[in-house]
């Protein structure tokens, strides 16, 4: 048995772009990583496209909420994957050691639903096999 890998996808608000990496991952990756999200300076609430987006592509979406990367500061997570140039620029210290990549992808945020769901297409054509070389994970 594997032990499941943390992996934190980190943006600015927390409200479209690594809300819909969390979901994507723990629901692309179960059973090898727990996905969690967080902002440097989140919103108050997830994007309504980027949770219908999810649910047409029939990922969970409980559970998703913006939350502040400080909450995450004492968590043990293996990688920190940042989605947009702005957490990447102001992604916070951590207590020990962690890998990072940056995979960035499209602010969706006031636009139409259809670039919630081609962001979400992106997310899962290039962030899950991303997560799975950095983490060394093979493929099922």
């Amino acid at each position: 048995m594997t032990t499941r890998k943390t992996v934190l996808v980190l943006c600015t608000g927390n409200s479209c772009r690594s809300q819909m990496g969390e979901a994507i991952l723990n629901h692309d990756l179960a059973g090898l990583v727990v996905a969690v999200s967080a902002g440097t300076a989140p919103q108050p609430q997830v994007a309504a496209g980027a949770i219908e987006a999810l649910k047409l592509l029939g990922v969970s979406t409980k559970g998703l909420y913006p939350k502040p990367v400080d909450l995450f500061l004492d968590t043990a997570i293996d990688l920190v994957v940042s989605v947009c140039d702005n957490a990447r620029e102001s992604c916070p210290i951590f207590p020990r050691p962690v890998a990072r990549i940056h995979v960035p992808f499209h602010d969706p945020h006031g636009e139409p639903l259809a670039s919630f769901i081609a962001v979400c297409d992106d997310i899962r054509a290039r962030l899950v096999p991303a997560v799975r070389a950095a983490l060394g994970l093979q493929e099922r």
